[in-house]
């Protein structure tokens, strides 16, 4: 699809996320393949929860430039967190015969996807890319991504040729049985990023049993 055609019908490009939440935890039920890997990817610290203590659980995000403004619709093109060496092209990901979100596929290990029926990124609501943490090769994508910290950017390139820039307030590993839907992909009121990819224990049975998500808010626009 072109971004003509995209911006031909921008409003109907919208589904609740109350809805979405099982459809991205089951959709993102992604596998090692048989890969190597060691250890297995970083997981989240303590330290970088979004609110990393039960007697403090206010939770503290950056405060974006008062003149920044939300952006309007226009699909993602790539996305850059420098801190873990990412650097990869975005696909608009739709969802499969049985109504589940479809990931990237498999075997390219830098590609990442963007839900085409949810928030472009830099608009008001919460927009969500996810990819893979390994595949059949070895670490994929989003490998490093339970190792970001709070303050680290993320950059996502628009087709408008913008590039929203969001930095990280919080990465988490949820279990996929009890994933807290509506506060990962709530509205903030403001323009939010969340980065999704597994993590968490690992079974060759069952495949990862959590998903590491990474809480970031648009600060910056270039």
């Amino acid at each position: 699809m072109t971004e003509d055609e995209w911006d031909q019908e921008p409003r109907r490009r919208r589904s609740p996320w109350g809805v979405l939440a099982l459809v991205m935890l089951s959709g993102l039920a992604m596998m090692r393949n048989g890969a190597d890997l060691s250890d297995g990817p970083p997981q989240p610290a303590a330290a970088a929860a979004v609110s990393s203590s039960v007697d403090s659980p206010t939770v503290t995000a950056p405060v974006p430039p008062s003149a920044l403004s939300a952006l309007d619709y226009s699909s993602a093109r790539r996305v850059a967190i420098a801190a873990i060496g990412v650097n990869a092209p975005v696909m608009t990901v739709g969802l499969d015969a049985d109504g589940w979100i479809e990931a990237p596929p498999p075997g390219d290990r830098n590609l990442a996807g963007w839900y085409l029926n949810g928030i472009a990124p830099g608009q008001r609501g919460t927009a969500v890319v996810v990819g893979h943490v390994d595949n059949a090769q070895g670490p994929a994508v989003f490998y490093g991504l339970g190792s970001l910290n709070k303050g680290n950017h993320v950059e996502v390139e628009r087709y408008d040729g913008r590039i929203a820039v969001f930095e990280v307030y919080g990465v988490e590993v949820f279990s996929k049985n009890s994933f807290p839907g509506a506060r990962v992909y709530g509205d903030t009121g403001h323009a939010e990023l969340r980065v999704i990819t597994c993590g968490g224990g690992y079974s060759k049975a069952n495949g990862y049993d959590g998903n590491v998500v990474v809480f970031a808010r648009m600060v910056e626009v270039r």
